[in-house]
């Protein structure tokens, strides 16, 4: 299995730190935050990442030089001329190292993962029980509150979307579960990524490729178990974050 970082935001709630570096490299407990996945996921087994850039990018790019990749094999994405959001960026990634990283067909599973989301899963279990199940895909969800909601149903796959402030759905109603920037995406995924670039153009999010391919693809939620995690988003949180961090270990 095979993962891609995303990792081009802005980083604008976590300013004044992100005037000066990528929220990449924001620092957490002696190491950015960068770090922290490509480790996580190297001890998982996983050792070719594809980490897309924009804000910053020469610094994520020196960054990951210097280092050694972390002890993993790190491609960049380079999205310096247009930020294309969580989809558009995959959707790239695909077309500019397809011969290199990530066949377009998705000849195997790739995992998904926000840059900015710590957390103590076990990745290593979420592959497993990803393989499991040929054709389907695996989204981290939890029960925390928030404002937007993937939406399963009784068997516990992707049925919908919905913005609970508005009263907005997209799909069908039923469980609401939080998504947590984590995903497993089966090979069967990989034409949706075309359908929706073809409908939204170059720019578009997970979420959106998330609710087009549930119509075609088994989407079932992935809730791990004693799960913590944090949005390290604003720059109010960065000592909870710190703390956080540090009782990953």
């Amino acid at each position: 299995m095979r993962a891609m970082i995303f990792a081009a935001g802005l980083g604008t709630r976590l300013k004044p730190l992100t005037d000066t570096m990528p929220k990449a490299l924001v620092p957490l407990a002696g190491k950015p935050l960068l770090q922290w996945q490509v480790e996580k996921l190297r001890d998982a087994g996983i050792d070719e990442i594809v980490v897309n850039v924009h804000h910053f990018a020469d610094m994520i790019i020196d960054a990951v030089a210097k280092n050694n990749g972390w002890g993993t094999h790190i491609t960049i994405s380079d999205e310096r001329d247009q930020l294309l959001d969580t989809g558009g960026g995959l959707r790239k990634a695909i077309g500019d190292f397809r011969f290199q990283i990530l066949d377009f067909r998705f000849q195997e599973a790739i995992l998904l993962c926000n840059v900015d989301i710590l957390s103590n899963i076990d990745v290593r279990k979420l592959k497993v029980e990803s393989l499991k199940f040929k054709g389907e895909s695996r989204v981290v969800v939890s029960d925390r509150e928030t404002q937007r909601y993937l939406c399963f149903d009784e068997e516990g796959y992707l049925c919908g979307w919905t913005n609970v402030k508005t009263g907005e759905i997209k799909g069908k109603d039923g469980r609401h579960l939080a998504y947590s920037g984590m995903a497993v995406l089966s090979p069967e995924i990989g034409p949706v990524l075309e359908q929706v670039a073809r409908e939204k153009g170059e720019v578009f999010s997970m979420i959106d490729v998330y609710l087009a391919a549930m119509q075609k693809c088994k989407i079932k939620a992935y809730i791990p178990t004693t799960y913590r995690m944090m949005d390290v988003g604003k720059i109010d949180q960065i000592t909870e974050a710190e703390a956080f961090a540090k009782s990953l270990g």
